[in-house]
């Protein structure tokens, strides 16, 4: 009988080191897993942001664009009225000299 219940405390001792080493096991395995998604989440992070910044470099370059352009715009905007402005100013020296002559 003692035998017998020494075999069995044995056997639960050896269950229960067991038990322990798969918790340890599976703790170790769930904080690799976290570790892993959190690495993810980190570098999906990263992409979003170099996106982020590679729009805003193409909207500002965009809008830099866009400003040249309105600056040519009314460059020969001016230029046009300036011509418009000598136009007129030739046709009312024309009619000036018809008049007096």
């Amino acid at each position: 009988m003692k035998k017998l219940i020494l075999s069995f405390a044995s056997l639960c001792l050896i269950a229960s080191v067991y038990s322990c080493r798969e918790t340890v096991d599976k703790t170790q395995d769930a904080a690799e897993d976290a570790t892993e998604q959190v690495e993810d989440a980190v570098e999906d992070a990263g992409d979003a942001i170099e996106d982020a910044g590679d729009a805003i470099e193409d909207a500002v370059d965009d809008a830099g664009d866009a400003i040249e352009g309105a600056g040519d715009a009314i460059e020969g905007a001016g230029d046009a009225m300036k011509e418009a402005g000598d136009a007129m100013k030739e046709a009312g020296e024309k009619v000036k000299d018809a008049v007096e002559n």
